[in-house]
């Protein structure tokens, strides 16, 4: 056995919830090492919305774990597959995407990706490469390779089943897709959230099939969003997106809840066991005090993301707008027109075009919450007509703000 397996496997086998064939992963690691050949390690991500957020990082920290130990990152990009759509856990079929937006999602994901994970050790392909040129004759060859029985082992087509909700063969034709990804990039490792692990159990069989040793299995926790039930996700509108600006990533990690925080150190940050320990154990004698901690944890992840000057900027920054009351010093302006203000916008199309909210949907659910303000008034009613002088201050929410001019 290579003296460095035991290291490697006491790094891989962190964070972890399931963990398929360890012994296989550590014969797998002393050939790799014995042999000098990296261990290929697959990933795959539906571009189903152009920006990361932490919830993606969880994942990329372990791939970013075995990039630095000296293996090769493959990083799958699902153009085709996500113009199928996949449950994954949900009660629904995603939406699937067009072409265009699958390719503006895919440029997005590449760019941000390389936040966290060497650009040395990363195989990026997308998967229409092997997909796009197969027929249908090829395609009922791979499914004659599984069986109904064992699609309907994944938990929420079994649920949808028994409710007598509707399951399309496309559906299906899903995970056998994604297993077969891993066959075409010879994974020797794949990882992804729990909600995944069907998907990725299949892969090691149909990896089988086609005479490949299976690939090792590794989940990892989903992290709940900001709203702390479900998990972050951007549709849900309680993600923090890795590109974001450090204030608006900094003002939604302070709101995160004291006792979800927690979460955060060991799977965004990576902090060791030993020392989220010894933060436990100085809030409960007293030497911290939550805000403290979640200041600090807050100013390390915006320097994860544009670094430790603009961790303490926007530490500063929050202290003095939501401790003191003051306005940020940096506020984005609108423009509003002479025929705008004279005959009154709407106050949907006023946060819409200071860019405070992205959907009416969001503007109309911070308006009847009362977190809106034009000026010193607080305007609670979503069909409300403004006409705000220049310079007048639009505050929505606890971080947006925006100035007339």
């Amino acid at each position: 056995m290579h003296p460095d397996v035991s290291r490697q496997m006491a790094v891989l086998s962190r964070r972890l919830v399931d963990f398929v064939a360890p012994a296989e992963l550590e014969s797998r690691l002393d050939r790799a090492l014995t042999e000098g050949r990296p261990l290929r390690v697959k990933y795959g991500a539906d571009p189903s919305a152009p920006d990361l957020h932490l919830g993606h990082v969880v994942g990329l920290n372990k791939l970013r774990e075995f990039q630095d130990l000296g293996h090769t990152v493959v990083f799958i990009i699902g153009d085709f597959t996500g113009m199928i759509g996949d449950p994954s856990g949900r009660s629904q079929t995603r939406k699937p995407l067009t072409a265009d937006q699958v390719r503006q999602n895919a440029a997005s994901y590449q760019e941000q990706v390389f936040k966290v994970l060497r650009a040395d050790r990363i195989e990026v392909r997308f998967n229409s490469e092997w997909l796009s040129p197969v027929s249908f004759a090829d395609v009922i060859r791979l499914a004659a390779r599984v069986t109904v029985a064992q699609m309907l082992a994944r938990d929420d087509f079994s649920k949808r089943h028994a409710a007598n909700l509707p399951i399309s063969l496309v559906e299906f034709l899903y995970p056998l897709v994604q297993a077969y990804d891993s066959v075409m990039v010879q994974a020797d490792v794949e990882l992804g959230g729990t909600d995944q692990l069907f998907n990725l159990l299949l892969g090691r069989e149909l990896q089988k099939s086609f005479g490949q040793d299976p690939q090792i299995v590794m989940t990892l926790p989903l992290l709940e969003g900001l709203d702390g039930v479900q998990k972050m996700s951007k549709s849900l509108g309680n993600y923090v997106g890795v590109a974001e600006p450090p204030r608006d990533i900094f003002g939604k990690v302070m709101s995160v809840s004291d006792e979800l925080m927690w979460r955060y150190f060991p799977l965004v940050l990576c902090t060791p066991e030993e020392e989220v320990g010894a933060l436990r154990r100085g809030l409960a004698e007293g030497r911290l005090s939550p805000r403290k901690v979640k200041d600090d944890l807050a100013k390390a992840v915006v320097a994860r993301f544009h670094g430790a000057e603009a961790g303490q900027a926007a530490s500063e920054e929050f202290a003095r707008v939501f401790s003191k009351g003051q306005l940020p010093d940096d506020m984005p302006e609108v423009a509003i027109s002479g025929e705008e203000r004279e005959a009154g916008i709407k106050l949907f199309a006023l946060l819409s075009k200071a860019g405070l909210v992205s959907t009416t949907s969001e503007a109309r659910r911070l308006i009847q919450q009362g977190a809106v303000h034009v000026g010193e008034e607080k305007i609670a009613d979503p069909n409300a007509v403004v006409r705000p002088a220049p310079g007048t201050v639009i505050r929505a929410g606890k971080r947006g703000f925006a100035r007339v001019r």
